[in-house]
């Protein structure tokens, strides 16, 4: 954890790596982590999807390494555990964009993404060995011009399964994530789905990569994190690299319209992140931050009441998805 007033050769690299992404920590001296590289990190914070609190702890470092890698910088090939990166995220955003589906642009080799660059060498006439090398990234700038669609083809599909889905929560698999301390309403809002007929599960760790997993393993339909907070309260979707989630935006609108009348401040503030959990899932998810802790004793049923009532609207309208 480097934060204000740390100094030595993990502030000159923090320092190094941020340089090396365009963001200045002047009137830093090298090695002093100070108030201007606590802007800088606050900035690659606000810029990457992070929760911004100025402190480089494990997700913001992660993410600093991964903004490192450039299309090109090394080979790219499914690992265990996978390899991460902005060359990745540029790899799928291009192959997706030619309809080569390599799953959510999220900087992450996985399976999807290398069967879709096989796909790809296959139809470009190259060797199918599932490596991104040379000849592939020189392959893909020669359709340089025809990868610039805005929405790869992971987007128009999760659209296209979630416009022929059902309109009705009925027997839809909701996993439920406690990050801890609102145990009591992750049970009532799963009391208010099971009430409309959904397969909803509480699933309790702290950390989010932990509830992806375990989510994704049951292969869930919907994934609603709840994390309690001291600031305002906000509901955020996966939204990075250029891409977001169409299912987990709608949802994001939906709730905060359904909480807006409930919470003491009015609607939550929605915004794209590149949470943990929301980058790892497999599907529509969102994660509330919800605070003060107070109103949660007093208004906890109405409050799983409202999310109950968001989840109908989503489902009800995944035509206008």
């Amino acid at each position: 954890m480097l934060r204000r007033g740390h100094v030595g050769e993990p502030i000159r690299d923090l320092q190094a790596r941020l340089a090396g992404v365009g963001i200045d920590t002047a009137p830093d001296r090298p090695g002093l982590f100070g108030e201007g590289t606590e802007a800088a990190v606050r900035a690659f914070q606000q810029a990457r999807g992070l929760h911004v609190d100025g402190i480089c702890g494990p997700q913001t470092w992660g993410s600093l390494v991964e903004a490192g890698y450039r299309a090109g910088d090394r080979l790219l090939y499914h690992a265990s555990p996978p390899l991460r990166g902005d060359d990745i995220a540029a790899l799928q955003r291009r192959l997706g964009a030619l309809g080569f589906d390599a799953g959510r642009v999220d900087g992450i080799f996985g399976e999807r993404t290398q069967r879709a660059l096989i796909d790809f060498q296959r139809n470009a006439g190259l060797t199918t060995d599932a490596v991104c090398g040379p000849a592939a990234w020189e392959s893909l700038d020669r359709l340089g011009s025809h990868a610039d669609d805005p929405e790869p083809v992971v987007g128009v599909r999760e659209r296209e399964a979630l416009r022929q889905s059902p309109r009705t929560l009925l027997g839809r698999r909701i996993v439920i994530g406690d990050a801890g301390g609102l145990s009591a309403l992750a049970d009532a809002v799963r009391r208010a789905l099971a009430e409309r007929g959904a397969l909803a599960l509480v699933v309790e760790h702290p950390d989010g990569s932990a509830q992806a997993e375990q989510a994704n393993g049951m292969e869930a339909h919907v994934y609603l994190g709840l994390v309690s907070t001291e600031g305002e309260c906000a509901i955020a979707y996966y939204g990075a690299h250029g891409f977001e989630s169409p299912g987990g935006r709608h949802l994001a609108e939906a709730l905060s319209r359904e909480l807006g009348p409930v919470l003491p401040g009015g609607a939550p503030a929605i915004t794209g992140m590149a949470l943990p959990v929301l980058r790892e899932t497999r599907m529509p998810a969102v994660v509330c931050e919800l605070g003060p802790p107070w109103p949660f004793v007093v208004k906890g049923r109405a409050l799983a009441q409202a999310v109950g009532r968001a989840m109908d609207a989503w489902v009800n309208a995944f035509d206008r998805v």
